[in-house]
């Protein structure tokens, strides 16, 4: 059976808590369809996570179509970043991708970028 038809599914070649965490859903058309309102995500909303005890929170980066065969979006990152995917309407060969970076790395980039400013504007 399907896993979709019952729960969100993990890509197996991405890990489950560091890194990058791949998910699909359904979200439309069968009976559980968790990814049915992603096409409404919009940038810097936050996607929730939890997986067992681990709970992490993530802020929306980036939302592409994507073709269904370009799986680099998938890839192991340095940053602890979730990658949903789920269909296109009408669209058989491409997909939704909404990926979103971990709030506190988030929050340590806008801080790195702040020092970075100060320090060009004490160089000045």
């Amino acid at each position: 059976m399907d896993v979709l038809n019952k729960y969100v599914g993990h890509f197996e070649d991405t890990s489950k808590t560091t890194g990058n965490i791949g998910l699909a859903g359904h979200n439309r058309g069968y009976k559980n369809n968790y990814f049915e309102n992603l096409n409404k995500v919009q940038k810097g909303e936050e996607i929730k996570y939890k997986y067992n005890d681990f709970e992490k929170v993530y802020i929306v980066q980036s939302i592409e179509i994507i073709k269904s065969t370009n799986w680099s979006y998938l890839e192991n990152t340095a940053e602890n970043n979730i990658t949903l995917i789920t269909c296109v309407e009408n669209k058989p060969d491409e997909r939704l991708c909404v990926q979103a970076i971990e709030k506190q790395d988030t929050e340590q980039v806008k801080s790195q970028e702040t020092v970075s400013e100060e320090n060009q504007t004490n160089n000045e």
